[in-house]
């Protein structure tokens, strides 16, 4: 094991598979010359070339428009977006080509594509530039939804949806891209659709994915010193979700309390406290506890920026609401 950064675990999925696969390339603005955004693809340029390592222009419609056309016709393009919040000026190529030509074709076409980019808020870029919108993907038929936090998720989870023959958004956060963890010298994959225990507990659930997985364990270590024993469950997929893992969960510890940067309206969080309620009501001995983003675009001030997201103080009353069973 080394101690890498995300960016450079994802930097190295992308050569691993480039090399793998002379089919996969990688475009999207500023992925070449200027080594990408946050750069994940530092050095991929020089080592690839132009016609795998392509820089667009800011067209997002367009170059993820070819990036699908590509996938069709049997290439396994990666495409990067400076932010998810550009992808919407994509959504209907994403969603009504990408995740639906499969199906409308009666299965004749495949669309091995991945769709990745930073997600969520970061420090101070206002509210075009903050929005989490996992849920909007994942509500998606046909699309599969990656939303690791470590780099040994993000790498193995990279790899896994570079070789999936379905397309697949992959999640990133622009706050972790220099966060250190664990990664394997040796060539390995992670399994797309099985979340993690990334810490064992006893008396409550908290379910999270992507950055948020940082807050989380922060808010279990910190019950930990009042007594409260939590176990802390990383999705790291919203679509295929790994259900058995989250009850299995709550079997054990009867309570549950979801974290998510979201807003709580027609959020992912809503959906998994139904699917809960719904699949094993009997086991809990409590409502479920959900902790969102407040109801507003974020704004550019930094203290209000902190109001708006969810806060490790935040969490942790909510969990001793779910505790006392007085929610």
């Amino acid at each position: 094991m080394r101690e890498i950064q995300i960016r450079d675990a994802l930097r190295e999925a992308m050569t691993e598979e480039m090399l793998r696969d002379e089919r996969v390339f990688l475009v999207g603005e500023e992925v070449g010359s200027y080594n990408g955004a946050y750069k994940c693809s530092r050095g991929m340029l020089d080592q690839f070339g132009a016609k795998r390592v392509v820089d667009a222009p800011i067209a997002e419609g367009g170059f993820t428009g070819i990036g699908i056309g590509a996938a069709m016709l049997g290439l396994r393009p990666i495409v990067e977006y400076m932010t998810f919040n550009f992808s919407l000026v994509a959504i209907d190529q994403i969603l009504n080509t990408a995740a639906k030509i499969h199906l409308m074709s009666a299965g004749q076409i495949h669309v091995p594509i991945v769709f990745r980019g930073a997600g969520g808020a970061a420090f101070q870029l206002g509210a075009q530039h903050a929005n989490s919108i996992e849920q909007f993907y994942a509500y998606t038929p046909g699309l599969k939804v990656i939303a690791a936090g470590t780099p040994y998720d993000m790498k193995g989870l990279l790899k896994s949806a570079i070789r999936d023959d379905n397309p697949v958004v992959f999640f990133e956060s622009e706050l972790t891209y220099s966060t250190r963890g664990p990664v394997p010298e040796e060539e390995y994959l992670v399994p797309i659709g099985v979340a993690d225990v990334k810490r064992e507990g006893t008396d409550i659930t908290l379910i999270t994915w992507s950055k948020n997985i940082y807050l989380t364990l922060e808010v279990a270590k910190a019950l930990a010193l009042e007594g409260i024993s939590a176990e802390v469950i990383d999705l790291r997929t919203l679509r295929p979700l790994d259900t058995q893992a989250i009850f299995n969960s709550i079997i054990k510890t009867h309570r549950c309390c979801i974290i998510q940067e979201q807003h709580l309206v027609a959020s992912y969080g809503a959906y998994l406290s139904h699917i809960i309620q719904s699949e094993i009501f009997d086991e809990l001995d409590a409502p479920i506890g959900l902790v969102s983003s407040l109801e507003a675009p974020m704004p550019y001030s930094k203290p209000l920026e902190a109001v708006i997201l969810p806060s490790r103080e935040r969490c942790i009353a909510e969990v001793k609401k779910v505790l006392q069973g007085c929610r």
